[in-house]
C-alpha cells in the first residue's frame, strides 16, 4: 500500500472547514470543496495507480482500443478543462462492472462487455461514470466524510478491491479510510440517477444513440437474475430507471441526430 502523496494528508485537514454550496448540472445543492480539486486528481490518479498494481489488465488488443476508442468519442465532449490526458485500463475480471475517477481516469473490467453489447451500450456505460466526476459526485462524497470524521484517523488507505462488500472488508482491513469509502463504494442512488442523466446526454452529444442506455441497463438487469448484481443494490428501482431513460432518450433524440450530422459518428467497432 502506497502512503498519501506528500502534504496530501495535512492539506485535507486543513481543507476540511473549506466547504462551499454549489449547484450540482441538474440542479441540485451539493456541499464540495474540503479538498481542492487539484488534490482530488491527485488522489485519483493514485487509486487508479493501486488499481493497475492489484489487478490484471487485459492483454486483447482489440477490446482494449475499442474501449478506448469510446472513452475517447465521449471524452471529447467534456468541457475543455476536463478533455486533456484521460488514461483508461481494461482489468480483467468477469464483473460487468466500470469507474470513472477525478483526474481523469477510467477503468473498466471485462465482464462490462456481456452487457454492454455494442459501441453504444459501451458508451452509456463510459459516460454515466464520466457523468460521476462532471457532476462532482467524489468531491460531494469526500466533503462529507471528512466533514463527518473530522479530527479522526481516517487518511487511511485509498483503495481496497472492488465496489460492495469487496470494498467494505478492505476498508475495514485498511484502517476504515474514508477517502477510499468516498471514491469506491457505491454510489448513491440520488447520484446513480444523476449520472443517468448526465451521462446520457453526454452520449448523445458524442453521437452514440442514447435509446442503447435503455438495453444496456435491462441487460444488467438480465445479468443479475432475479436477485440482480449486488452493485445495483444502492441504484434507483430498475423499473424506474429504465423508464426515465426510455423518457430522455425520446428527448435527446434531436440532440444525437445533430452531433451525427456534425460529423460525429464514431466507429469503434
Amino acid at each position: 500500500m502506497k502512503p498519501l502523496l506528500p502534504g496530501l494528508a495535512v492539506a485535507i485537514t486543513l481543507a476540511v472547514t473549506a466547504c462551499a454550496t454549489t449547484t450540482s448540472p441538474t440542479g441540485r445543492t451539493q456541499q464540495v470543496g474540503a479538498v481542492p480539486q487539484q488534490q482530488l486528481n491527485q488522489m485519483g490518479a493514485q487509486a487508479f495507480a493501486e488499481y493497475k498494481a492489484k489487478l490484471p489488465q487485459s492483454n486483447d488488443a482489440g477490446q482494449t482500443a475499442y474501449m478506448r476508442c469510446v472513452v475517447s468519442a465521449v471524452t471529447r465532449q467534456l468541457p475543455s478543462n476536463m478533455q486533456a490526458n484521460w488514461e483508461s485500463a481494461l482489468f480483467v475480471n468477469k464483473e460487468p462492472n466500470a469507474f470513472a475517477l477525478p483526474g481523469g481516469k477510467v477503468g473498466l473490467y471485462t465482464g462490462i462487455f456481456t452487457v454492454a453489447r455494442n459501441q453504444d451500450q459501451l458508451a452509456g456505460v463510459v459516460a454515466h461514470e464520466i457523468g460521476h466526476v462532471v457532476s462532482r459526485h467524489h468531491d460531494e462524497r469526500v466533503t462529507r466524510q471528512l466533514g463527518a470524521q473530522a479530527g479522526l484517523g481516517i487518511l487511511g488507505a485509498l483503495v481496497g478491491s472492488q465496489y460492495g462488500s469487496g470494498a467494505a472488508q478492505a476498508t475495514q482491513q485498511l484502517g476504515g479510510a474514508a477517502v477510499q469509502a468516498a471514491f469506491l463504494l457505491p454510489n448513491n442512488r440520488q447520484q446513480e440517477s444523476e449520472a443517468d442523466i448526465v451521462g446520457q446526454r453526454l452520449m448523445a452529444q458524442a453521437g452514440f444513440d442514447p435509446r442503447e442506455a435503455v438495453d444496456l441497463w435491462q441487460n444488467m438487469i438480465a445479468a443479475g437474475g432475479n436477485r440482480g448484481p449486488e452493485w445495483l443494490s444502492t441504484h434507483p428501482d430498475p423499473q424506474n430507471r429504465i423508464a426515465e431513460l426510455r423518457a430522455r432518450a425520446a428527448d435527446l433524440m434531436p440532440v444525437y441526430q445533430q452531433a451525427r450530422a456534425a460529423g460525429r459518428t464514431p466507429d469503434c467497432g
